[in-house]
């Protein structure tokens, strides 16, 4: 996989981290659940990346 396209890919998984991040907090009010969808979210990139 050449640079281009991962660099790609953490684009697409930059935009549901914005708009999730704020999701999430608007149903649970507060950062705790935001920051584990953040990092679950980083694993899936890091994971697709990797390969």
């Amino acid at each position: 996989m050449d640079i281009s396209r991962k660099l790609g890919i953490l684009v697409f998984c930059a935009v549901p981290a914005i708009v999730g991040g704020g999701i999430v907090y608007a149903i649970f009010g507060n950062y705790a659940p935001v920051f584990i969808y953040e990092i679950l979210l980083l694993l899936v990139a890091f994971g697709i990346i990797s390969k």
